[in-house]
């Protein structure tokens, strides 16, 4: 197994971080690495914005509920789906805006940001930094405008936490591969995930912390069970896109 195979199967979230400053050439690495990332036909529809502010970031923190460990991080980032500057280039040559405002534009610049964010956690994990990405901010999206100062069509999409792992938990084992990958056509069929919802379990009871008595079944019925963050369609809509 090569060096970044490893890499990449052995990523766990951290959100323990030791008190050690990221240096400002390590940032700068890591935002370029995410500016190399793949982009759709080159239009890099996306905005990183380090959060540097204790009392923005305290606000954050607070927002996501459950991400205290945002406040203490030492380095926040969020990634923002961003069509605000090809809609300022569009304007200046008299051009109709329809085509930022579509569904598909505004897919478009919500990959981008995700291709971006996974480059610089690939990045972060080279230095032997730990990351968590946060999809917490999305609990008050309309107060994330407000702290961001963010103009219409662009979205606030999540945060990453970036640091020195004071501790880490194990691995999570994956799901089987035969769920996930299929050949040629979609694969409806589930193999028995009973051993590995056994495997979760273990995992849970075992972990260094935040032990748990569950499954990966039983979590995702849980989760799902509750309709989240309703208020997202409408916020879109208030931000510029048409939905359709």
């Amino acid at each position: 197994m090569n060096e970044m195979i490893e890499l990449l199967q052995n990523h766990v979230s951290v959100r323990d971080y030791a008190n050690r400053l990221v240096s400002e050439e390590i940032k700068n690495e890591l935002v370029k690495s995410a500016q190399s990332a793949s982009t759709s036909n080159f239009v890099q529809a996306y905005s990183i914005i380090e959060m540097k502010d204790p009392k923005v970031k305290d606000e954050l923190a607070e927002i996501t509920q459950f991400s205290g460990h945002l406040a203490k991080a030492p380095v926040v980032y969020v990634f923002v789906a961003d069509l605000y500057r090809h809609a300022v280039q569009l304007k200046k040559k008299d051009v109709s805006l329809d085509g930022l405002r579509n569904m598909e534009s505004m897919v478009v610049s919500m990959v981008d940001a995700t291709l971006a964010a996974q480059n610089m956690a690939i990045a972060a994990e080279s230095f032997d930094l730990g990351i968590c990405y946060i999809g917490g901010i999305r609990n008050d999206l309309y107060r994330v405008k407000e702290l961001l100062h963010l103009p219409e069509l662009t979205v606030p999409l999540f945060a990453m936490t970036i640091g020195y792992p004071a501790s880490k938990n194990d691995i999570k084992p994956r799901m089987p591969l035969e769920n996930v990958l299929a050949t040629d056509t979609y694969q409806t069929s589930l193999t028995d995930l009973t051993n590995y919802d056994e495997q979760i379990r273990s995992y849970y009871q075992n972990r260094n912390n935040q032990q748990a008595d569950t499954t990966w079944t039983q979590k995702n019925v849980d989760f799902f069970s509750i309709v989240r963050r309703p208020e997202f369609a409408q916020f879109l809509l208030d931000q510029g896109f048409t939905l359709k």
